[in-house]
Parts: structure tokens; sequence; C-alpha cells
């Protein structure tokens, strides 16, 4: 077996496999790689000695760490785990409904295992797609994954390599497709070893991470290999549909050719040679419309991008919030909604005063497809960086989460659901860690508690990110989904799911054609698409809202609501929601 490292600035390079040592060679052909022949199989352990030292270092671009990223790697025979791999159902992202979903939440085990023994909540929810939060190898067996050190490897507790081929395999199998969360804007502190091999950090840039990872100085050629080949590699080996790209206004990039550019060539050849419908979700908070303009056209290629405006315009129209960025969203958030749901972006080159400038640029609505954008009430940011990791479950009615759901599932965009928001979980979703390194466990803790200080939080009001309590708190309780008023809500879901399969007035990209009227005052707002009217009022106050068309039916209402009458007009009950068709 061949055994390969990129590691330019080191004189001496050695394989240390199971018992035995061999030295490596410069490979002629490409500068800065070293390689061996060793004799390996599935489940080898190996690991490289630089410069003479004695303890050996985990492959950069290994795809198993069973002791965690500070030991050795293990040889994984990917030839033993194809076979477990089931065809895509190959839904385009057009009609798909994603569902984000935390392994080491998501069921009381943790593992991916589990999730896979819950597949069958989710095709009878009707999702199409189950994206997952990152599953790279991270120091600690808990935490959220964006501390994630080794982009090849997946997290050893949740199933290592063997778990996610057989969760792909069971998801496929059940339907679904699979999304995953990949990072390439920064690496975990713990555990990271990639400076020792070669300049995949850079002090030309900083982030709020530290040293940005190496995108344009000198030896980023190789780095770029390194990430596109890891992203390519989860897609081609374990037979994952899309990726979702984490914070790419955080990747700092200053080459002609930007690495979302080459990422996203990469990613479109790999699926014209394997037949299959791949894509790239980015999220990305510069409300630049050219993050998902094809690269023809002069923008990145990515598929689709992640709309925080429309949640911001929504959750603040559902709570009244108008702390942070909510501030810009907060004096008119009926309207801010309705922009969003027609021009996509409320940032579209206007004032924020969150940032002090103005921010964002128009999309061409016309022109652009709303399947460009993913649409949501909650997500694992939204949620989870809150102090207490509270949901909007914790302070609003069925009601008005139905009502967030309408919109949200009805509206132009790609849908997105949190995992346990289908029921109305009453579990939060907090901010946990398990660093073993015990600066960095302070370090992180006191300094979650001295960002809420500065919003008017006391420092014992904020959860230990490391007491085990705090992510024991954060799992689902799956006999929710039974209990009033959990059932209900989860009824009230999967109706709009269907919905939104059996409409395609629903799922039309034509940004154009979506029409919208709002009353800010009584705290309502309906939309059309198509054929279909969507209304929901979210004052305690019923309402009387005037169509402008007779001779629709009620295909769904969350409160019973009598047909329309010969005017037009619908009497909405307070905090209730309708969809009504031909």
């Amino acid at each position: 077996m061949q055994f390969e490292v990129w590691a330019p600035l080191t004189g001496r390079v050695a394989l240390r496999l199971d018992d035995a040592t061999y030295d490596m060679a410069r490979d002629p052909d490409r500068d800065g790689w070293w390689t061996a022949q060793a004799p390996a199989g599935d489940g080898s352990r190996y690991g490289f000695l630089l410069d003479g030292d004695t303890a050996p270092l985990p492959d950069p671009r290994g795809r198993r760490l069973p002791d965690g990223p500070d030991g050795l790697s293990a040889v994984v025979d990917f030839e033993a785990l194809a076979p477990q791999h089931a065809p895509s159902p190959g839904v385009p992202l057009q009609d798909a409904v994603l569902y984000e979903l935390h392994v080491g939440t998501f069921t009381p085990e943790g593992t991916l295992d589990a999730a896979a023994a819950r597949l069958g909540h989710l095709t009878a929810l009707g999702v199409t797609h189950v994206e997952l939060m990152p599953v790279c190898s991270f120091a600690g067996r808990h935490g959220w994954g964006y501390d994630g050190v080794a982009p090849w490897a997946v997290h050893e507790p949740y199933g290592g390599p063997a778990g996610l081929a057989r969760f792909t395999a069971a998801a496929h199998a059940a339907g679904l497709g699979v999304v995953l969360d990949v990072v390439h804007n920064h690496l975990g502190p713990s555990g990271n070893h990639l400076p020792a091999f070669g300049p995949y950090f850079t002090d030309t840039h900083h982030t709020p991470w530290g040293s940005a990872v190496n995108l344009d100085a000198p030896g980023s050629d190789e780095v770029r290999a390194y990430l596109v080949g890891s992203a390519l590699a989860w897609l081609r080996d374990y037979g994952i549909d899309g990726l979702r790209l984490d914070a790419v206004h955080a990747l700092a990039d200053g080459r002609a050719l930007t690495f979302l550019e080459e990422l996203s060539a990469a990613v479109d050849g790999l699926a014209a040679e394997t037949g299959r419908p791949l894509f790239l979700i980015a999220e990305s908070d510069r409300c630049d419309p050219r993050t998902t303009t094809p690269r023809a056209a002069g923008g990145l290629g990515l598929q689709a991008q992640w709309n925080d405006d429309f949640h911001h315009a929504l959750h603040c129209a559902l709570t009244g919030e108008s702390q942070a960025y909510y501030a810009d969203f907060a004096e008119a958030p009926l309207a801010a909604l309705a922009k969003t749901l027609t021009r996509v972006f409320f940032h579209d080159g206007t004032w924020s005063s969150f940032r002090g400038r103005t921010h964002g640029r128009p999309v061409d609505h016309r022109r652009t497809p709303a399947h460009r954008f993913v649409g949501y009430a909650q997500t694992h940011d939204q949620i989870g960086n809150r102090a207490l990791g509270d949901r909007l479950s914790a302070s609003l009615s069925p009601g008005l989460l139905a009502c967030a759901a309408t919109v949200a599932l009805t509206g132009p965009f790609v849908p997105m659901l949190f995992m346990g928001e289908e029921w109305g979980a009453r579990t939060p979703w907090q901010y946990f860690t398990d660093h073993p390194d015990p600066a960095l466990a302070e370090a992180v803790r006191s300094g979650r508690r001295r960002e809420f200080a500065a919003h008017g939080w006391k420092a014992e009001e904020i959860p230990d990110p490391q007491d085990p309590a705090t992510r024991d708190r954060s799992r689902l309780d799956w006999s929710e989904p039974e209990q009033p008023p959990h059932a209900r809500l989860l009824d009230w879901y999967r109706t709009l799911v269907a919905l939104r399969r059996t409409h395609p007035d629903l799922r039309d990209p034509d940004l154009a054609a979506v029409r919208v009227a709002h009353d800010e005052e009584r705290r309502w707002l309906t939309f059309r698409r198509g054929d279909v009217r969507v209304a929901v009022n979210l004052s305690a106050e019923p309402v009387t809202i005037a169509l402008g068309r007779n001779g629709v039916r009620v295909l769904a209402s969350w409160e019973p609501l009598a047909h329309p009458g010969p005017d037009g007009r619908i009497h909405l009950p307070g905090e209730s929601a309708v969809v009504l068709g031909p």
C-alpha cells in the first residue's frame, strides 16, 4: 500500500505503521510530497515522524482517528464500505425540504446508527434531505462539530467512517438525500497538527479564530487541493448528495480564481462523472447574489445559500425582539418579511444599523430562481447562539409556531427545519463543548459569559458549555411528539410538507410571481404562489382579510375556518394560518 504526505518544510519523514518504521522518499514529481510503500490493511494504525521526532503525528488526510485527533490514523478500506451504498434518490434542490440535525443530540445515544433508526420519523414528516451538522473529528467527545481538526475523518464517537457509510445507505434506502455541513474557514484549536506539516495557515489574514486558513499565500495551491479533496471525498466515498459550507464570508481569499469557484467546478465535475445531482449550499452573511450566480455569468457557482434576512424578518415578526442584528428588521417586521419573500435580501444595498454601514446587493428577482436560497424559521445558529439556547417554542404559542411553519414551508425558498422544530420541542439547544485542555475550556466558558454580560446577562445565568448537563439538556425528548400540544403541531408540519410536494405552485422558482400583502398594525400577512394563497395572523385578535378573489377552497387551516365567502374575504382567527387553493 502506498502512503503519502505533503510536508514541504520538512527535511526527513518516516512512516510509523503498527510496530514498524519506514523511511519515506521525496516524490520527484510533486514538490513537498513524501511517499513510502508498506504492507497494510483495513484498521492498520499509522502516523508520520517529522525530522526525527519520536512521537508520530496523524495523517492530515487520514480517514479514521480511532483514538481522536491526538492518536494515530487508521487505514480505511472503502471498497469494503462501498457495497453498503444505496442509490441516491436524486431529488433536485428545487424540490427539496431540508432537515438539519446534530448527530450527538438527535438521539439519547448520540450516534449515526441511532440517528438512522429514527429516519422513519423523517420520511413520515415528508422531508427530502437530512442535513448533518459537521461530523469531522474534533477533540473531546461532545460538541457542535465546528471545532473539527481533521477534514477527512469522521468523529469516532459518532460511529467513524463505517457509521457514516451505514447512515447514508439507510437514508438513501428510505428515499432521503444526505447533506453534510463542512467547515473550511477555520479548524479547531485542540488536536490541530496541520501546522507541523506545512503552511496550512497564514498570518496574511486574521479571522475570529486566529490565523486564516491559507487560501492565497505561498503554499496555498496544496492547501486548496487538500480542502477540495476532502469535499469530494465526502461526496464520492460516502455517496453524500450535497455539502453545506460554513460561513464562506470568513474565507480570506484574495486570488483572482477564488477557492469557492474552484470547489464548485470540482463538484460539478464529479456530478458529471457520476451522473448524480450534487450541490453546494453556502452560509454567507454578505447578502451577495454572486455567491449563487453561475460561474459562466461571473458568479461563484454555488447552487444555493442560506437566507438569514428571511429568518431575521420572520423572527422579529413573531417575537418582537429588536436586539443586535434584529434591530434592522424590528421597526416594520412584516414589511421586512414581505420584502424578503419577493426580493430575497432585506439588505440589498440598504443601511444596516448593526453594521454601521450599507450592506448587501440586490437580487435580480426576475432572473434568479427562488431555489438559490434556503429559508427557515430556526437553525442551530439562531437557537444555539442565544444566551440560553431557547427555541421559538419556549416563548411562542402553538398557533404562532404554526404561522412560522406556514411561511417557511409555503414560501418561495427551499425550506429547512431544525431538528425538533416540527413538534415544537421544549428542549433547548445550547452551546456545549468537551475540550480536554483545561485552559481552553476555561477560555470558552469565560468568553461566552463575557459576551452575554455585555447584553445584561449575569454570569451564573449562562449555561457552562463544559458541563455535561448542558449537552444533556440539548438532547431531543422523543416522548414529546406523541403528546399534546406537540402532536398537533407535528401533524401541521406534515400537512404543509405534503402540500408543497403535491402543489407545483409551491415549488415555482419564479420570484417575480410572488405577491405579498400585509398590515403592520393588525399583524397579518398574505402571499400568493400561483393559484395558492397563504395567510397568517400573528395577532391574538381575529382579522378579516380580502383575498381579492373568490372561488378558493381551504387546503389546510390551523384553526377551524369557514370557506371564504363570495366576496373573497376570509375571517382568520387569532394566531393562526390558512392555505387556500383553487
